[in-house]
């Protein structure tokens, strides 16, 4: 019971946050991921322009990420509705964000279903494969850019993930 409310925690901690406020750390912690990492734009190649809606399912948002090499960026909105786009990937933050860094098989995530891609899987594999070239921890790179919050937070999310494997929630 305990840990069903820690994992809405993230959802009850953003929901107040509007979006406007939250979009120049977006873009500060996608600036920081391409100045480190700018060899991920290498993996895309005929990806790089495409749309992909990202689903954190415990968050109050989705992201639409928009890979092109000359101005890429993240927009958070509320909900999907009304949004284009060429490919989605849905899965809790944490999940994600360790698929991203390579803690966790995104193959196996799909077939277990903790992710749930549609559209254009191709752009999904592509940017999973830009990912794996990433060395350290992007989970780790955007917790920085929140300060001491930021890191609390992934913290508080990866102990959360370990329970769920410990306790098979």
């Amino acid at each position: 019971m305990l840990l069903n409310r820690f994992k809405k925690l993230p959802t009850f901690l953003l929901r107040p946050i509007p979006l406007k406020i939250l979009q120049p750390a977006i873009n500060r912690a996608v600036s920081k991921v391409i100045e480190k990492n700018p060899q991920i734009f290498d993996r895309l190649a005929t990806n790089g322009n495409k749309s992909i809606l990202i689903n954190p399912t415990n968050l109050p948002m989705v992201f639409l990420f928009k890979p092109n090499h000359l101005n890429p960026s993240v927009y958070a909105y509320r909900n999907e509705n009304g949004l284009s786009y060429d490919a989605s990937i849905s899965g809790s933050v944490l999940t994600l964000l360790s698929m991203i860094d390579g803690e966790l098989d995104g193959d196996a995530l799909f077939f277990t279903r903790d992710i749930v891609i549609n559209g254009d899987t191709e752009a999904i594999v592509a940017l999973r494969n830009a990912f794996d070239d990433v060395d350290g921890s992007i989970a780790n790179d955007i917790a920085q850019i929140f300060g001491r919050i930021g890191k609390k937070s992934l913290y508080l999310l990866r102990k959360i993930k370990r329970q769920e494997q410990k306790y098979g929630y």
